[in-house]
C-alpha cells in the first residue's frame, strides 16, 4: 500500500509576539533558571553560565560551538546548520532542545572532571512530586481499583496515563494551579489501541515515556496492565539523560519504584513487586536511545530505532513533546487527520497527549469550531487531550 505523505506546513517558530512558543523563552525559561539557582549551591561560574545562556536565548545568536556531551556527531551537524542564526529565527522544537542541551553544559552534567557530573538539575522538582499530596491521591485511586470491573479498570489506567501528562513540571511552572485528571477528550481511539496492544503474537508493545513523577507512576501502572493483557513483552523507552524539565530517565523509574515500595497500600506495593520481577525476567525491558534527546522530528529517526518501531506490535507515545516530534511541530490545520500527519511512521502508533502547545491535528471540524469559539486558548491549557491511533 502506498502511503500519501502530506506536504509539510512550516515549523512553529518563536518569533511571533504574544505566541505561546515565544512565552516559553521569555516567561518560562527565566523562572526555570531562577529555580535551578535556588535549588542548588552552584558556584559562581555555573550560575553565571546559566544567566549567560538565558540572555543569549533572549537576544543573541547561535554560536558555532557544539554543546558537548553524547551524540556529539548529531549535534555537530545540527549546530553547523543553525550557527549564526538569531534564536528568534529558530524553529520552536529545535530551539527548545538546544536550550536544554546548552543548560546541561552550563551545569557541567557531562563534564567528567566536575563534581556536578551526572547531577540531574531537575531532581529536586521531580522528587517533590513523588512526595506530594497529588501522588498520594493518585495511589489511593489506584488501590481503589482492586474491586473494579475489568473494563472499568482498564479504562481508568489508560486515562490516568493520559491525564498524568498534565503533571509535566515545565507546564506547571507557569500553571501552578493547573487541574489534573480532568478535561475534555477530543479524540478517543482507545478501542483501536487495545485491539493492537492485545493482538496475538510475541512482538513487544513499546511505551515511549515522557515525564517523571506522577506521569511515570501512571505509566508504570499501565505497563503493568499491558504485561498482563498483552501476549508479548513490554518495552519502556526512557531518556538517556535529563532533557526537558521533568523527562523520565532510568534513575527516575528506580526512584518511583522505591516510592511505590514504601506505600501503605498493599496493592501499590504489589505493583512495584510485579514490575521489578518483570524487569528481572526480561518481560519488561527498560530501553533508551540517543534519538530521544535529538532536536529533530521522528521523520528523521535513526535506522535502528525505526526498525524497532516497525517490528513492534504497537508504539505508544506519551505526552506533548513526543506528539510534537511525531506529527511535526508545525502549523498544521487542526482538522488534518492524525493518520495523515503520522502516516510516515514505520509501524502502528498511538499517541496519548494532553495539549500544552500550539499544535493540533485530528480534530473534527465541528468540534474545532466550538473550541475556537468558546476557548481560543484550548491548545495550551492542558485541559484537552487526545487518544489517537495510526494502525
Amino acid at each position: 500500500m502506498t502511503v500519501h505523505l502530506p506536504d509539510l506546513p512550516p515549523p512553529i517558530g518563536i518569533d511571533r509576539p504574544g505566541s505561546f512558543s515565544r512565552s516559553v523563552f521569555h516567561e518560562r525559561h527565566p523562572v526555570l533558571i531562577a529555580n535551578l539557582v535556588a535549588d542548588f549551591p552552584y558556584p559562581p561560574h555555573i550560575a553565571d553560565a546559566l544567566e549567560a545562556l538565558l540572555a543569549e536565548s533572549l537576544a543573541g545568536t547561535v554560536p558555532p560551538r557544539t554543546p558537548g556531551g553524547p551524540e556529539i556527531h548529531t549535534w555537530h551537524l545540527e549546530v553547523e546548520a543553525h550557527a549564526g542564526r538569531t534564536w528568534d529565527s529558530l524553529p520552536f522544537l529545535w530551539a527548545e532542545s538546544y536550550f536544554y542541551r546548552r543548560l546541561l553544559r552550563a551545569v557541567e552534567y557531562h563534564h567528567y572532571d566536575s563534581p556536578w557530573c551526572g547531577v540531574d538539575p531537575f531532581t529536586p522538582q521531580k522528587h517533590a512530586q513523588l512526595a506530594g499530596p497529588e501522588l498520594r491521591a493518585d495511589l489511593d485511586a489506584y488501590a481503589s481499583l482492586k474491586d473494579a470491573d475489568a473494563a472499568d479498570r482498564r479504562r481508568a489506567l489508560l486515562l490516568a496515563a493520559l491525564w498524568g501528562n498534565q503533571a509535566d513540571l515545565g507546564f506547571r511552572t507557569n500553571n501552578p494551579d493547573a487541574d489534573t485528571r480532568n478535561g475534555d477528550l477530543l479524540a478517543d481511539d482507545s478501542e483501536a489501541l487495545w485491539a493492537l496492544a492485545e493482538a496475538p503474537g510475541d512482538a513487544p508493545v513499546i511505551v515511549v515515556a515522557d515525564n517523571a513523577g506522577r506521569e511515570i507512576t501512571a505509566d508504570l501502572a499501565l505497563v503493568d496492565h499491558l504485561l498482563e493483557s498483552a501476549s508479548g513483552p513490554v518495552e519502556l523507552h526512557l531518556k538517556p539523560h535529563p532533557y526537558f524539565v521533568s523527562d523520565a530517565t532510568g534513575l527516575d523509574v528506580n526512584a518511583t519504584l522505591n516510592t511505590l515500595d514504601a506505600d501503605p497500600h498493599q496493592e501499590v506495593r504489589d505493583l512495584a513487586r510485579r514490575l521489578r520481577d518483570a524487569i528481572r525476567l526480561g518481560w519488561l525491558r527498560l530501553r533508551t536511545h540517543g534519538a530521544y534527546v535529538h532536536p529533530t522530528e521522528y521523520r528523521t529517526l535513526p535506522a535502528d530505532l525505526a526498525e524497532e518501531f516497525a517490528a513492534a506490535k504497537l508504539v505508544i507515545l506519551k505526552g506533548d513533546l513526543n506528539y510534537r516530534r511525531l506529527v511535526g511541530d508545525r502549523q498544521w490545520d487542526p482538522a488534518t487527520p492524525f493518520a495523515e500527519a503520522a502516516g510516515y511512521f514505520p509501524g502502528p502508533v498511538a499517541a496519548l497527549r494532553t495539549a500544552k502547545s500550539d499544535l493540533a491535528v485530528g480534530i473534527e471540524p465541528a468540534r474545532l469550531a466550538e473550541l475556537d469559539a468558546d476557548a481560543p486558548d484550548w491548545k495550551l491549557t492542558g485541559t484537552r487531550a487526545v487518544i489517537q491511533v495510526k494502525p
